[in-house]
C-alpha cells in the first residue's frame, strides 16, 4: 500500500451538520474516552493500529477524533501516531461505513494538522487510495510502497 500526500491548504471543511442529522458526533477524544477508543481500534482494526491510538494520548492536544451514535464510539481517527504530521490509524465500524463517517472523521484529522501549522500530510500505507483520493485529493507519493 502506498503512501499520499495530501494538501492541507484546499481541504474542505467537515460537514458536522450532515453528520449531526445522522445522530452522529464527531469530536476530539478526551483521556476519558480511551478505553473504550482502545478497545474498539482493536475490534475493528488491530491490535497494532491500537498501540498507535494509545500513542496519541500523550500528545498534547490529543491527537485522536471520535464518531459516537447513541452514546457508541462508531469510528475513530487518528494523526501524529506513527509519526508527526501522519494521518491514520483510523477505522468504522462496519454498520456506519458508507455515511461519510470516515470522511468526517480523515477531515477534522486533517484539519487539526493544519492548525498546528502543517501544510501538507502524509497519509502513510493508505489503503483504500480512491477514498483519500475522492475526500481530500490525496496523491500517492511514488516508490512509496
Amino acid at each position: 500500500m502506498p503512501d499520499m500526500l495530501v494538501k492541507l491548504y484546499e481541504l474542505e471543511p467537515v460537514d458536522y451538520e450532515a453528520m449531526e442529522k445522522e445522530g452522529i458526533r464527531i469530536q476530539r477524544a478526551f483521556a476519558p474516552d480511551k478505553k473504550a477508543i482502545m478497545k474498539f481500534a482493536e475490534e475493528n482494526f488491530s491490535p497494532y493500529g491500537a498501540m498507535e491510538v494509545d500513542k496519541t494520548f500523550s500528545n498534547t492536544p490529543i491527537s485522536t477524533f471520535i464518531a459516537v451514535k447513541d452514546k457508541k464510539i462508531v469510528g475513530f481517527a487518528s494523526y501524529n501516531a506513527t509519526a508527526p504530521d501522519f494521518f491514520g490509524p483510523t477505522a468504522v465500524s462496519d454498520e456506519m461505513r458508507g455515511k461519510g463517517v470516515g470522511k468526517a472523521l480523515l477531515l477534522a484529522c486533517l484539519h487539526a494538522l493544519r492548525s498546528e501549522g502543517y501544510y501538507y500530510a502524509i497519509v502513510g500505507g493508505a489503503g483504500p487510495v480512491h477514498f483519500y483520493e475522492k475526500c481530500c485529493g490525496a496523491t500517492v507519493i511514488p516508490s512509496s510502497e
